[in-house]
């Protein structure tokens, strides 16, 4: 449904907790004529109290389950701790609200189907939150697939790394919490080699190293297709900031740096920065690339206007095109765990 449309009515949003990933979601989605952040909770009345007087929201709850029993509320958005989002999210639709989750949407494929499950039984939306599959760039680059730009896809490389702060006491190092650089990095180009190659891998490898605290603090490997296609992915929270994807057809090349945030380097406010998006269309290397430029902005944004659509619209249907495709790479996810702490391949 069009924003525009006389029939549609703001998505009331309220946020399920106070991690810094929801300030900034919170910002970036504030201006929304599409969304309107209506309250904030968090297990304590005084911290939520404060995250809603900096960041312009007009309630404050001191409980989650406040939250979910708040009948001015249509939806939540989860930003807790990657351990916490199955169980909250089963408690929102069982309450009725919308929900739009933090990735990785849960720990492991299971823990996804239950998920999808309790939306479906109580007749809500559920929708995981990659702001940069809503970019307009990511909508550029699978058109520029769909119309055969570089031919079929025959293998993919992507990648995602930053360096952590914080050291052992950051949540990222917490395997109770769902720690580690696979669930928090590498769901970034696993869900995005998901994105190019439309279906699931039927193997995995991969191999880490391993934090003190148990968890992965770099994983690389390599997923099998039943076609004979090929993608390789890498993560890391030990390396300087990186994030690209180069997508290798028969007849081109695709290479991108898949942000989730995109703005104008010369006067972005909040430092979001251009996202490279070229095409190569050709297989001679004496072919130049050519540089796909897309409207700019913030993903939380774009992300929470999507599901604000899909939900005034009833859009089962795209909702369960994502839904498939979180399921496949929650199940990526878990084989490549696996396969890694074992060193062994492990099928699908």
């Amino acid at each position: 449904m069009s924003m525009d449309s006389p029939s549609f009515r703001p998505l009331r949003l309220g946020i399920l907790g106070c991690a810094n990933i929801a300030r900034q979601f919170a910002r970036d989605v504030a201006p929304s004529a599409a969304v309107h952040l209506t309250a904030v909770a968090s297990r304590k009345a005084e911290v939520a109290a404060q995250f809603a007087a900096e960041v312009g929201i007009g309630r404050s709850l001191g409980s989650y389950e406040a939250l979910l029993a708040d009948d001015d509320i249509d939806a939540v958005y989860i930003p807790l701790p990657n351990s916490l989002h199955a169980a909250w999210a089963i408690r929102a639709a069982e309450s009725g609200k919308h929900i739009l989750c933090e990735k990785p949407l849960a720990l492991n494929r299971a823990e996804a189907q239950a998920m999808f499950d309790a939306a479906q039984r109580h007749g809500v939306m559920l929708l995981e939150a990659y702001p940069y599959q809503f970019q307009p760039q990511t909508a550029a680059m699978l058109a520029l697939l769909r119309e055969g730009a570089i031919g079929s896809v025959r293998s993919m490389q992507a990648l995602f790394g930053f360096p952590l702060l914080g050291g052992d006491t950051n949540i990222r190092m917490q395997p109770d919490l769902g720690g580690g650089a696979l669930l928090d990095a590498g769901s970034y180009p696993l869900s995005l080699i998901r994105l190019v190659m439309g279906c699931a891998p039927s193997s995995v490898r991969a191999d880490a190293s391993w934090a003190p605290t148990g968890v992965d603090i770099s994983m690389s490997g390599t997923l099998f297709y039943a076609d004979g296609r090929r993608a390789q992915f890498a993560c890391a929270m030990d390396v300087a900031n990186q994030r690209r994807a180069t997508i290798a057809g028969a007849e081109g090349t695709i290479d991108t740096e898949f942000l989730n945030h995109t703005g104008d380097r010369a006067g972005d406010p909040h430092g979001y920065q251009p996202s490279q998006l070229r095409v190569r269309r050709g297989g001679a290397g004496t072919i130049p690339f050519e540089d796909v430029h897309a409207p700019t902005g913030s993903g939380f944004r774009f992300a929470a206007e999507a599901f604000a659509r899909a939900v005034a619209a009833g859009d089962a249907a795209l909702i369960g095109r994502h839904a498939q495709a979180s399921l496949d790479t929650a199940a990526t996810l878990e084989a490549l765990a696996l396969s890694a702490r074992e060193g062994r391949a492990v099928e699908l």
